[in-house]
Order: C-alpha cells, then sequence, then structure tokens
C-alpha cells in the first residue's frame, strides 16, 4: 500500500498539548517522564521496573483463566519481561477503528522491543468496569451504497452497571449484515461478527471475541480488570491509595494548575470533592464522593480505613486506572490516543507519590484510508485529503471552485486584482488629501471586494448545482474521510473497512505502523 503522512498540526481540533508531545517534546517533559522518540527511554524504564516474582506469578495465573496457554504468557511468566500496554471500553462491534490502530501499535512496539533485546509482550486492557454505557452502546458503519448506518443495542434498565458484564439480548448483527452486503468480504466479516455478538453474550465478551479473531495473528494477551483473580491483585494497591487520598487530591489539583498555567487543559476533570474510586457492589459500580477525609455512598459514610478494608471491591477513575495497571502488570509502555496522552499528564502525579514507576507514553498510529474510488476523485478535483477534513458545505465550496469555467474564472479573478488595484490607489490618495476620507474609502474598498468575492462564491456554487454528479461525489469523499466533521478513525468501525478491502487489512496496515514517526498516516487500500 502506498501511504503518506499528515502532521497533527494539520488536523482538526489537535489540542496543542498533543501537537507539543508529539512534535515538540521538551516543552511537555515536565508532565511525563519519558520521551517515546528516544529509544533509551524504553531501557530506562525496562530497568526501572521492579516486579515482585509472586505478583508475576498471580498474574500469569489470572491472565491464564482469560487467555489460555501461550507462548506470550510463557515469556510474561520470565523474569525481566515487560508489557506495552494499550486498551479501549469494550464497544459495539469492537468501537471505533482505533481500536484496532492501538492493538496494532501496541504489536509492534513490543516486537521491536524485542528485536532490541528487551524481552516484551503487548497487552490488551479491556474497559469492562466502565458504566457509561451510552459511550459504548452503538457503532458507524459507511455502507455498501455509501450511506452512513448507526447500529445500536437499547440501554439496560439498570443504571451504573459495569458495561463488561452487562448481556444484550439481541445484537443488531441482521442491520449490520444489510449495510455491509454487496462488499466483496461481507462473508467474511459477518462470520466472525455472528461468532462472537450472539445473542445474550455480555458485551465484554462479545467485543473480545471479535478483537480476538479480527487480531489472531498478533500474539495479543488480553487482560479484563472485573475478573475477581486481578481485583485480589489490585486490592493492595488500591487500599494504599485511600490511605493516602488526601494526598493524591492535593497533588492532582496541583498539576491540573501546572498545566493551564503552561497554557494546556486538563482532560479530566477533577476537584477536591472528587473521589478517585468507585465501589462495584451488587453488580453495579456506585459512585463515592469525598467529604473531607470520609467518603459518602448515598445515606453511608465511610471512613478511609473501612473504604481502604474492601480494597478488592475497589474500582478506579481513569486519573487513578493507569497507576493500577501499571501494578498489576510490568508496563514498559502505554499506548493511547490523544485523550489518554493528555489525561496521562495529570496521572504523571499519581505515580510518583505511590511510588510507582511511570511507562513510557506512546502515541498510537492513525490512520486514514483512502479507496481506489476517493483517491480519483482527488485527483480529479485536485483535492488533497487535508482539503477534505472540513464541513460538507465547506468541501462543497472547494470543488465548485475547480468547476466554474476557466475563461469566466479568469475574468473574475481579474475583476478583483484590477479593482483591489483601483481602491488601494485611490484609498492612498484620499488619505494623504484627508485621513477621514481615507478611512471612509477603505470600508467601501473591503465592501466593493466582499461583493466581488459573494459573485465568486455565487458563480462557483451554480456551476455545483449544474453539475449533479460533482455535488455526489463530494457526498462521498465527506463520507469517506470526514464523516460528519470527525476523522474516519474517530466514527467508523473497522468493519466497513474490512469487508471492503479484506480481513488482511490489518497485516497491511501493521506495516505501516512507524514506532519512530509519529505523524497521522494516510493510506491508499
Amino acid at each position: 500500500m502506498a501511504s503518506g503522512c499528515l502532521r497533527h498540526t494539520d488536523l482538526p481540533h489537535t489540542s496543542r498539548l498533543f501537537s507539543d508531545f508529539v512534535y515538540h517534546f521538551d516543552r511537555v517533559s515536565q508532565f511525563y517522564a519519558h520521551n517515546p522518540l528516544d529509544f533509551h527511554s524504553y531501557e530506562r524504564a525496562a530497568a526501572g521496573i521492579d516486579f515482585p516474582p509472586e505478583r508475576r506469578a498471580a498474574l500469569v495465573d489470572a491472565l491464564h483463566a482469560q487467555n489460555g496457554p501461550s507462548p506470550e504468557l510463557t515469556r510474561l511468566a520470565e523474569s525481566g519481561t515487560v508489557a506495552v500496554v494499550t486498551g479501549q471500553q469494550v464497544g459495539l462491534f469492537s468501537g471505533p477503528c482505533y481500536t484496532i490502530y492501538k492493538a496494532l501499535t501496541a504489536a509492534k512496539l513490543a516486537a521491536t522491543l524485542n528485536e532490541r533485546g528487551i524481552p516484551a509482550v503487548a497487552v490488551f486492557w479491556l474497559a469492562t468496569e466502565d458504566h457509561d454505557f451510552a459511550e459504548v452502546n452503538h457503532a458507524y458503519t459507511l455502507s455498501a451504497n455509501h450511506q452512513l448506518v448507526r447500529h445500536e443495542v437499547p440501554s439496560p434498565a439498570a443504571d451504573h452497571t459495569p458495561v463488561g458484564g452487562l448481556s444484550v439480548p439481541d445484537y443488531p448483527v441482521d442491520q449490520l449484515a444489510t449495510a455491509l452486503d454487496g462488499l466483496p468480504y461481507a462473508d467474511e466479516v459477518m462470520e466472525a461478527v455472528r461468532a462472537s455478538y450472539v445473542p445474550g453474550a455480555p458485551l465484554g465478551q462479545a467485543f473480545l471475541a471479535l478483537l480476538k479473531r479480527l487480531l489472531s495473528g498478533y500474539s495479543l494477551l488480553y487482560l479484563d480488570p472485573l475478573h475477581p483473580a486481578i481485583r485480589r491483585i489490585a486490592a493492595p494497591l488500591l487500599a494504599r491509595a485511600v490511605e493516602q487520598s488526601a494526598e493524591l487530591s492535593a497533588r492532582l489539583l496541583a498539576r491540573n494548575a501546572e498545566l493551564e498555567a503552561a497554557g494546556y487543559h486538563a482532560q479530566v476533570h477533577f476537584e477536591a470533592k472528587t473521589s478517585l474510586f468507585f465501589l462495584l457492589q451488587g453488580g453495579q459500580r456506585l459512585t463515592l464522593h469525598r467529604d473531607g477525609e470520609d467518603y459518602i455512598l448515598g445515606e453511608t459514610r465511610l471512613s478511609p480505613a473501612q473504604l481502604a478494608a474492601q480494597g478488592a471491591a475497589l474500582s478506579p477513575n481513569a486519573l487513578l486506572r493507569p497507576v493500577v495497571q501499571d501494578y498489576l502488570l510490568p508496563t514498559v509502555a502505554q499506548v493511547g490516543g490523544p485523550a489518554e496522552l493528555a489525561y496521562l499528564a495529570q496521572s504523571e502525579v499519581l505515580y510518583d507519590a505511590l511510588n510507582r514507576p511511570a511507562p513510557v507514553i506512546v502515541p498510537r498510529s492513525g490512520f486514514t484510508l483512502v479507496d481506489t474510488r476517493t483517491a480519483k476523485l482527488l485527483k480529479r478535483y485536485g483535492l488533497s485529503v487535508k482539503d477534505c477534513l472540513d464541513s460538507l458545505d465547506g468541501l462543497n465550496a472547494r470543488i465548485a471552485q475547480r468547476l466554474v469555467p476557466e475563461g469566466l474564472a479568469r475574468s473574475l479573478e481579474s475583476s478583483r486584482e484590477m479593482t483591489t488595484a483601483m481602491f488601494d490607489r485611490l484609498v492612498n490618495e484620499v488619505a494623504a488629501f484627508d485621513k477621514t476620507l481615507g478611512e471612509a474609502a477603505a470600508k467601501s474598498r473591503a465592501k466593493v471586494l466582499y461583493q466581488i468575492g459573494k459573485i465568486e462564491a455565487k458563480t462557483a456554487l451554480q456551476a455545483l448545482r449544474h453539475n449533479e454528479r460533482a455535488a455526489t461525489e463530494a457526498a462521498y469523499l465527506f463520507y469517506s474521510l470526514y464523516p460528519e466533521k470527525h476523522l474516519q478513525e474517530r466514527l467508523y468501525t473497522i468493519l466497513p473497512f474490512l469487508a471492503r478491502h479484506g480481513l488482511d487489512l490489518a497485516d497491511r496496515l501493521y506495516a505501516d505502523v512507524h514506532i519512530d514517526c509519529p505523524d497521522h498516516i494516510v493510506v491508499d487500500v
């Protein structure tokens, strides 16, 4: 596959924190322990891991129960083996494309570390504990007839239930099959989906089953934090975090202030009363609130000691979760997207407070996939992918400008240039005579040029109206590359792309994962 790159600064909505992280790490180095583009960072991070043999043995036993035997698990059991960790919420139909891109990045980095003498395995953290069902109950596909289709499962009756354990009576598999019908590899994709998202299967189990099928060639280990054995391993750290909660909160508040003072943002909202913990009780993930030193759960007040005694029933919030993850695993690197990298700038202070070594934070690879027709349309209209990262109206306007007859376009441009030159001369001469008159003339110039611009825009749109094919092709480009003003990877699930290009698409993308290049990758498929 041919590929090219887009800098993240050319992508819409890229935060300053993320762009500095990938292009000017020195500006954000106070918020992260390691520079991911310096290989010595991985050597230092690996050397700083002190993972007790008894915890490693307990972890391997727990992962064996979840994954079964594998060479990777055997390698992890060996002293000195480290983990490259990534993860995602357990969403419908594998969630957005970037779920797969995270996994491929982690697998590529683990392979790179092994080649360079650091024994490593890739681990995918299944975020089964999250209870925001609305974030994971839907998926979008681009259908065979190029329509945006939303697939959704109904919300459960119970609130605050961890999404991983929610059983779904009927997944919208038939709707997905209809959307993909006619694509070359739809049958193979639907076979994998039907075998994974069976009626009544818990969401986490279905998500895991599909990932294992789609990523079978990448030797990933999968970790479900709701597993009782995993909860027992994590309990001591969670209990300790409760005991130090006042200090942890103070450090987080100070870090948020540091980020904002440096011109960045705090990704996760945090206040003095915010709890770092939820309580898993009765099948629900219950919200705790801080009140001074104590915690409030409904009508119940719990002291830190009382809460710490329930360590195995505690669930960390987004800021504490990475530290728990890297207590459970000998993590050398964590792979994440822009939002994750942002909140890890906050979490970094918790590692220090809990005496945990912070891993290298690595931006996941990002892809925009360009099919053959999309590539032809870009060439036809003289557009780049970057030109299409706009609203549909904006894209229509760009295409419309290219449809104006050449002679008329030259006349409009010539009129604007001559008018500009004439008014520039007039404004200068009038201003020399009288400053106030000069200001009035400048305003008149702006109004005339604005009217000429309106004529140009209306002419272009009229050209588009005369060309129904162009309007259809503009919509094709928009829904291919920037659907609903989202990057392709952030809206669509990977399934329609697999149905178009084959189940080996992951292998082709894996070849385009470059750990030493942080740019967004444009791939012709």
